[in-house]
């Protein structure tokens, strides 16, 4: 990849909010795509812009005979599926183990058996967890608190083992907070742009769990989309590591939502309550290994992604 097109991909979770925008940037790059989703968090809908040039699979990571299908003949798997939300997952450790840590080992197995050539793993900046060190570097201990993150933990570690005992490259990316359109706002468990967005868009209130002072690092998608098509064609060096994919400034939720009074030329009605359990206070990324070794640069900073998310979701009620 990486300019030569015409490579056959996969993309698991490809209906998603990050799989349909990297599905897009696929296609449009000349590769001949296929995706598989089961619809749990995708929508079709996703896919409507490039529904005829992919080729679908109805199904789930946690049946290895379908993710075999679906890998065969691929030479590069993009694992995007997962049972997303730290939240979602404080309700539902069980089904956020079997889809995050078994669903992966089994499209690891089937990119196995099939000699993929890359493997390129959707992880999380939640991992880091109790770490209070800021920024976030890949060398610093990872203390997730959450089912979430031990999931995304333990699918790591497996991505690392079968580069070390089966010699498949393979890539984890820590994504930071991603945001951007097609994120489902409708969700219980929606991140927090698409809600605030469209909150403010239909003049309802919004929600902010604690005192809204804490942080993150909030990347546009088309950052991480470009992430994972770099790390599609790096060089071999990279396989068995994780990169931080964020854009390396930290925001505060009570910025947020001045940034989105000032894009939409409207008051936000705020609402605070309690604070989450398994929500950490602040997250920033160190992208210096990812510069290094991916040559990945986050080219939309969050003032013109936000824009460009507000545009998507704020075009009326919600």
């Amino acid at each position: 990849m990486g300019g030569r097109s015409g490579s056959k991909v996969l993309v698991t979770g490809g209906a998603g909010f990050i799989g349909s925008n990297l599905v897009e940037r696929l296609v449009s790059d000349g590769h001949s795509v296929r995706v598989l989703d089961n619809f749990a968090t995708g929508h079709r809908g996703n896919l409507d812009a490039v529904i005829d040039d992919v080729e679908l699979v109805e199904g789930d990571v946690q049946s290895y005979e379908r993710a075999h299908r679906a890998v065969k003949g691929c030479d590069v798997v993009f694992h995007q599926a997962a049972m997303p939300s730290v939240p979602r997952s404080v309700q539902d450790p069980l089904t956020s183990n079997s889809v995050n840590v078994i669903g992966t080992l089994n499209v690891l197995l089937a990119a196995r058996d099939e000699e993929v050539r890359r493997f390129v793993f959707a992880s999380s900046s939640s991992l880091y967890g109790a770490n209070k060190e800021l920024p976030k570097r890949e060398s610093m201990s990872t203390l997730p608190i959450a089912p979430y993150p031990v999931s995304k933990q333990a699918a790591e570690s497996y991505c690392r083992a079968f580069s070390e005992v089966y010699d498949m490259e393979t890539v984890c990316l820590r994504y930071f907070n991603v945001f951007g359109p097609k994120q489902d706002p409708a969700s219980f468990y929606s991140a927090v742009i698409p809600k605030f967005a469209t909150a403010i868009a239909s003049e309802r209130p919004l929600t902010i769990h604690g005192d809204g002072e804490q942080s993150r690092d909030f990347t546009f998608i088309d950052n991480v989309v470009e992430a994972n098509v770099l790390s599609a064609s790096a060089p071999a060096q990279v396989s068995g590591q994780a990169f931080n994919i964020a854009c390396g400034e930290r925001i505060s939720l009570n910025t947020l939502v001045e940034e989105l009074e000032r894009i939409a030329g409207k008051k936000a009605i705020v609402e605070h309550v309690e604070p989450r359990p398994g929500d950490v206070p602040h997250s920033l990324a160190d992208v210096s290994l990812a510069r290094e070794l991916l040559s990945y640069e986050p080219t939309i900073g969050f003032r013109e992604g936000l824009e460009r998310t507000y545009e998507f979701y704020g075009r009326g009620p919600a």
